[in-house]
């Protein structure tokens, strides 16, 4: 089987374009609602295009044309994409037009742009890619699913160069209903990640892609070993879970020198990181989600920030969650779940 590489990154996020730069310095604060900072848009997209596209498919083009170029690759043989809600904005808009309009008169343009796949397919249609083109919709495991396919790809030879993605964006009704239900924490709840103490998470929006190829670059940011993703797993088997997945790889647990945690303070499910926490007691540790707040392809972001700490062997204090600095990083595991549910391996090594 062929190796799969990490040849380029790009994102959108909460916070400014360079956070992958490692420039933490100037980090946004974060509130119960977290919208992207969008990027100037206007020199990939024609203007008369940037104004009829969804807040998801804008972030998307943006944020794969970045990895593209961090990789030198100009058309990828294929392009997967993961979403958990898909373009949100477009579909209330289509909703709420059935509703005023009485099921008349309704134009099609919403209702196109609010299928799941659609950033996807922009993206192909931008870059003239008319290869294998996938979205996974499987909650907190959308980008994992599509990251899975990728790599089974590359490893059996089938495609060379694959754009990998997660994107998700916000919309006002939406959002009023997981406040309701308390999945967003209220606006005047405290947003501790070390110390959680309040239900609901702080939420964003983002997208985030990786060039992954069969070729390995002197740039290359890092190597994919592993994906895994399991909808359900009881407390008291992640610990088995974790080990039968480092076993499987051949990989002591003693081998992995930096755990990437998808903490997001809703002290309701915050025991499922305390749990694989001290497993790794006496490994250097990283939380993400102070910087990409929560929303279903998060993880993505927590992948980009591993694969960074693998190439530039460096973790800033603004991400270390403990005070245990490695001297070099070879297995960087990352470990997410969201709300008890959709959990997700994702193994790293150094290359």
């Amino acid at each position: 089987m062929k190796a799969v590489y990490i040849n380029g990154i790009g994102s959108v996020s909460i916070q400014y374009q360079d956070i992958f730069d490692f420039n933490l310095g100037s980090i946004s604060d974060l509130s119960d609602v977290n919208y992207a900072k969008h990027p100037s848009y206007k020199e990939m997209i024609p203007a008369a295009m940037i104004r009829r596209m969804a807040q998801g498919v804008k972030m998307g083009i943006y944020a794969s044309q970045t990895a593209l170029n961090d990789a030198e690759i100009e058309f990828p043989d294929a392009i997967i994409t993961g979403t958990g809600m898909g373009c949100l904005q477009d579909s209330e808009k289509f909703l709420r037009a059935i509703i005023e309009n009485e099921e008349e008169f309704l134009t099609p343009t919403s209702f196109i742009q609010s299928t799941h796949n659609t950033v996807g397919s922009q993206i192909a249609l931008r870059l003239g890619c008319k290869g294998y083109n996938f979205t996974y919709v499987n909650g907190a495991n959308s980008f994992e699913n599509a990251l899975l396919d990728a790599k089974l790809q590359i490893e059996n030879d089938e495609e060379n160069n694959i754009l990998v993605g997660g994107i998700d964006e916000i919309s006002d009704y939406t959002l009023s209903l997981l406040k309701k239900i308390e999945v967003v924490k209220k606006e005047t709840s405290e947003i501790d990640f070390k110390n959680p103490t309040s239900v609901g998470v702080p939420f964003g929006e983002g997208a985030n892609f990786l060039a992954l190829s069969s070729e390995k670059k002197s740039n290359s940011y890092a190597e994919i070993c592993d994906v895994f993703v399991q909808n359900k797993i009881d407390l008291t088997d992640l610990k088995p879970t974790v080990l039968s997945f480092l076993e499987a790889n051949a990989i002591d647990l003693n081998a992995i020198d930096v755990l990437v945690l998808g903490r997001n303070a809703d002290v309701n499910f915050n025991e499922y990181y305390s749990e694989i926490e001290q497993m790794f007691e006496d490994k250097s540790q990283v939380y993400y989600k102070h910087l990409s707040a929560e929303f279903d392809t998060a993880s993505a972001f927590g992948v980009l920030v591993a694969a960074k700490v693998l190439n530039k062997q460096q973790i800033p204090n603004e991400i270390l969650w403990n005070n245990v600095q490695i001297a070099q990083t070879n297995y960087v595991l990352c470990y997410n779940q969201y709300r008890g549910k959709d959990h997700s391996l994702v193994l790293l090594k150094r290359c």
